[in-house]
């Protein structure tokens, strides 16, 4: 999760869910799509744009019309969007063979340690069906490139990988921070687990 929680997501999916470990395991197939899922009126000129990047290295990915927020999901205290019950919403539409990416301008959280309700930038289930992306908390002088590599990082985790220590990779823990313009690309050890997983690097 790009803000500060990814890894004690990643540790509780993998190490108390194995059996969704095994559920998920198919997620290599390259019949698989990744679904682009914008959220209300999101920029239409954005969407496109993370459809052609992401489809470099995953030709299988499609975009669909923008939908509404699903009820219950918004923190009207805090006037922000829970992220973990917008993922739990999605993968239930999701099937066996898609993995759905949604992607929202609007502020969106979850809980972290004492945090009932900590603003983040992404959050995705390691492995899991679906993850969100926000452009809520970019940088709007770089927000194209921000915002395909917070995308890029919440993917990766839906794939299973974990955050990774190569601090320009693109799997990197956020620590709480915005370290997204030191991120180059993947590190070899992530993009050959892609490479697995049936993504295309040149």
């Amino acid at each position: 999760m790009r803000g500060s929680v990814h890894h004690i997501c990643c540790i509780i999916m993998l190490v108390c869910s194995t059996c969704a470990c095994v559920r998920n395991r198919t997620i290599h197939d390259t019949k698989r799509v990744i679904v682009i899922q914008p959220f209300a009126d999101f920029a239409t000129s954005l969407s496109q744009r993370v459809l052609r990047q992401v489809k470099v290295l995953h030709p299988n990915t499609i975009l669909k019309k923008p939908m509404a927020f699903p009820p219950n999901c918004f923190n009207q205290a805090r006037q922000r969007y829970r992220a973990d019950s917008l993922i739990r919403y999605l993968s239930r539409l999701a099937t066996d063979d898609t993995v759905i990416i949604a992607v929202t301008d609007k502020d969106i959280s979850t809980s972290k340690g004492v945090h009932a309700d900590w603003g983040i930038m992404g959050l995705a289930f390691c492995p899991g069906k679906a993850c969100i992306v926000s452009t809520f908390r970019l940088k709007n002088a770089n927000l194209y490139d921000q915002f395909y590599k917070v995308a890029i990082h919440e993917l990766g985790h839906t794939q299973g990988l974990p955050h990774c220590k190569v601090k320009n990779c693109f799997m990197r823990d956020a620590e709480g921070g915005n370290p997204l313009n030191e991120e180059t690309g993947f590190c070899a050890s992530c993009k050959s687990f892609l490479i697995q997983k049936k993504w295309q690097f040149n």
